[in-house]
């Protein structure tokens, strides 16, 4: 490795990761650029609700709490951090940063803010002026669901957020950006690349792919000879280690568990995608068959060689709608017949439903222990089973069926099969479902409601 290098490090893989991980980062090795990716589809649904029935929140407030204790260390230590924990609400959540930048002494640091991902408020003039948002699985318009949709963002790409980083932001906060942008954005704006250059682009846009997973990349959730992995209990999160060219290291801090070799690595890059050599992004399409890898050992892997082509002219959008209620109850039935016992009281449920008059779009049935990861993929069960969990999941747009259904699991405890258990938990709880709508919309609908801004403390 020769010339200038650039370290960034993914230090949350959702929300709900470690959050111990950012503090170790920081703290733990050299690192330009620490990028934090808070967000899923079913996180923005999560986060509308959140903001409808608040207007100040829908946002992660973990990033806040985690700024509070990590600020200080990467400003001493020259790390700039990009994350996209400003979910429906960046505003809400960069002007959060700001009183936390006061209340930690950071006075001068400047927080960056992208917006513009939103198109709630714009939904109807989209629609009017003639895009139909069609669901990419059906190809059924946006229209037939219009009422019901809760949140619609648009999958941004690194331009606004490598513009907040030449603005001087220390700490850029942005709403759904497509999560690879996260850190190729900190290496166009450092190496100063030009979006055209597909070929580094795609280079980017798979280092952050690498990263964006957090430890998934340094042997968490690893098929390859998991249980060789060590000491996961303090696993290291990745860092990649890119030079202008746009060939990368994939490594971890020294002294970390977990471990980065060609299998780990191999894993992520296949992690999340559909046709390998059309890899989509708002920035490039990238072509991950032409990868090579070299593993190094000591735990680095050396990612080079990648292709790229133009962008698409469309954004991918994430629509949440609402689609009803559902509820799902548990039962543990134990040996002997544990098999027979929960399927029986499965047909018992299934024939009050009917008797009842319930209305039901779905009844799911799982036997916990047998074929809840596979489906209908399992062998037969086992008829010697020491135990099997059962649970009924339904799912309905009448209310009422879903909280008589939440009524029904418990009676089976003295009316059903013998030696039941696990039911201390209470009736199932009625949920609103969010369901999820993927769709296109062209670039040029978009871009010019994209913002970028600076904040200081």
């Amino acid at each position: 490795m020769s010339g200038r290098t650039v370290r960034v490090g993914g230090g949350q893989g959702f929300w709900g990761d470690d959050l111990d991980a950012p503090v170790r980062m920081v703290e733990g090795g050299p690192l330009d650029y620490l990028m934090l990716d808070y967000l899923a589809e079913v996180t923005m649904s999560i986060l509308r609700k959140l903001r409808d029935r608040d207007p100040a929140a829908g946002y992660a407030r973990d990033f806040v709490q985690l700024m509070e204790r990590i600020w200080p260390a990467c400003a001493a230590n020259g790390v700039r951090v990009v994350a996209n924990a400003g979910g429906v609400n960046p505003d809400g959540c960069a002007q959060a940063l700001v009183e936390v930048g006061r209340r930690t002494g950071m006075a001068g640091a400047r927080v960056g803010l992208v917006a513009g991902d939103d198109l709630m408020d714009r939904l109807g003039d989209l629609l009017t002026s003639g895009h139909e948002l069609a669901n990419l699985d059906t190809g059924a318009p946006l229209t037939e669901i219009r009422h019901r949709v809760k949140s619609a963002n648009a999958y941004l790409g690194a331009a606004p957020v490598v513009e907040a980083l030449r603005l001087g932001a220390d700490v850029v906060v942005t709403g759904r950006v497509a999560d690879p942008a996260l850190a190729s954005a900190p290496l166009i704006h450092e190496f100063g690349w030009s979006m055209d250059d597909v070929h580094r682009m795609a280079a980017a846009v798979l280092a952050g792919h690498v990263v964006e997973c957090g430890a998934q990349a340094t042997g968490g959730n690893c098929m390859a000879e998991w249980w060789t992995i060590p000491d996961l209990d303090r696993v290291g999160f990745p860092v990649v280690e890119v030079e202008e060219s746009g060939a990368f290291t994939v490594t971890k801090h020294p002294g970390t568990g977990g471990r980065v070799d060609r299998r780990s690595v191999t894993e992520q890059i296949v992690y999340e995608i559909g046709d390998p050599t059309r890899v989509l992004t708002p920035d490039v399409v990238a072509d991950f068959t032409t990868i090579r890898l070299t593993d190094e050992g000591g735990d680095r892997v050396r990612l080079e060689g990648i292709r790229g082509a133009p962008a698409t002219d469309t954004y991918k959008v994430s629509i949440a709608y609402e689609a009803g209620w559902m509820a799902a109850g548990t039962l543990l039935y134990t040996w002997p017949d544990a098999v027979e016992k929960a399927q029986a009281a499965d047909a018992m449920l299934r024939e009050r439903f009917r008797r009842l008059g319930y209305i039901f779009d779905a009844v799911h049935t799982e036997w916990v222990g047998w074929n809840a990861g596979h489906g209908p993929m399992t062998p037969p069960p086992s008829h010697d089973a020491p135990e099997i969990q059962l649970r009924v999941a339904v799912r309905s747009t009448d209310k009422a069926s879903v909280e008589r259904f939440s009524r029904e699991m418990a009676p089976l405890v003295l009316t059903g099969p013998p030696s039941v258990t696990g039911y201390a938990g209470g009736r199932a709880r009625v949920q609103e479902v969010v369901a999820y709508w993927p769709a296109l919309l062209a670039k040029s609908a978009v871009d010019p409601w994209v913002r970028a801004e600076v904040l200081t403390v």
